[in-house]
């Protein structure tokens, strides 16, 4: 099992459900924290209910930083408009979520891998920096060396996931763009999340 693998599933356990709908998630079969004490499962005061609902959000987009994260937070708090809706926004904008959302790769740790290794472009630049920002109409390209790797071809094939319709993707030339920022009710979420009780924790 590779770290990544590792780590992903070490998250799923820990949050208790099966974050990326896998088949393979732990939570599967032992749906309960890893640890002698992984069942013990109390009730949880607001905050801890507001605590967990930040995990899952931050765990799902590949366990960001917590300076990364808040800095999220913030400028979605600047912004016109409901803070939770535009917390998901940034979040779906990002390079890595665009890469895993288009099915370009079979998880979102993978689709960070991809950009950091130089494999992504956005309109004709190679971008290696997982975190950055894609924009409407930002159109979406796979280097031409990497269209024969095996595990992009896998992630096309596997029925796991569906493309979102705010994203558009040609899988035969591995070309798409970026069509619109979503809003939470788009986003095809395995498990409910609840940003508006991050935005509660974050300005407690």
């Amino acid at each position: 099992m590779t770290k990544r693998t590792n780590s992903k599933y070490k998250i799923d356990r820990r949050l208790g459900v099966n974050l990326w709908g896998r088949a393979k998630s732990p939570v599967e079969k032992r749906a309960y924290g890893p640890g002698q004490h992984g069942m013990q499962r109390g009730k949880k005061s607001d905050y801890g209910i507001q605590l967990m609902a930040k995990q899952k959000l931050k765990g799902y987009y590949g366990n960001i930083s917590e300076k990364r994260f808040r800095k999220y937070y913030e400028e979605a708090s600047r912004r016109k408009g409901d803070t939770s809706e535009n917390l998901i926004g940034l979040l779906e904008r990002r390079l890595d979520a665009v890469i895993y959302r288009m099915k370009l790769a079979p998880t979102v740790f993978a689709a960070r891998q991809f950009v950091n290794h130089g494999h992504i472009y956005v309109n004709g630049h190679r971008v290696n920096i997982p975190s950055y920002m894609v924009k409407e109409g930002d159109v979406i390209t796979v280097s031409a060396k990497f269209k024969e790797n095996l595990v992009l071809k896998q992630a096309i094939d596997s029925a796991e996931r569906d493309v979102p319709d705010y994203m558009n993707i040609d899988h035969k030339d591995m070309k798409g763009s970026f069509v619109r920022v979503p809003q939470l009710a788009d986003v095809p979420y395995p498990v409910v999340m609840e940003p508006n009780l991050v935005v509660e924790f974050y300005s407690r």
